[in-house]
């Protein structure tokens, strides 16, 4: 008589979130959906531009799209475009206020460099 024995599959590890948003762009976004953007959802993508041929896009959208992963960290829902899932996995979005400019800002893991003016990346 054979036996057959199942070989054991090692666990999978769990995947880092597609993205993450830090207390003060959760507070941001609050604010601004709140106001001047009720109703509407940050979609967050990757376009091509700039010195290292990459930049983070952002656009306000009605509803998601078929083409949107859907993002919910500390009770607030950001899109980003599927095409540019695999540039943003584990990216952290935060929000910065300087003495002369605030804004969003990104910590992505993937990036492996930027441009001397900041506005694009490359991975």
């Amino acid at each position: 008589m054979t036996e057959t024995v199942a070989a054991a599959r090692p666990a999978r590890r769990a995947l880092p979130p597609l993205m993450a948003l830090t207390d003060g762009a959760a507070d941001r976004l609050r604010k601004l959906y709140a106001t001047g953007q009720e109703g509407k959802l940050l979609r967050i993508g990757v376009g091509t531009k700039g010195c290292s041929g990459l930049s983070y896009q952002m656009s306000w959208v009605d509803a998601p799209g078929p083409g949107d992963e859907i993002v919910n960290d500390k009770g607030v829902t950001v899109l980003v475009d599927r095409k540019a899932s695999l540039f943003l996995i584990g990216t952290v979005m935060d929000y910065e206020v300087k003495t002369l400019e605030a804004g969003f800002t990104f910590t992505n893991p993937n990036e492996k460099g930027r441009c001397g003016c900041g506005e694009s990346f490359h991975v």
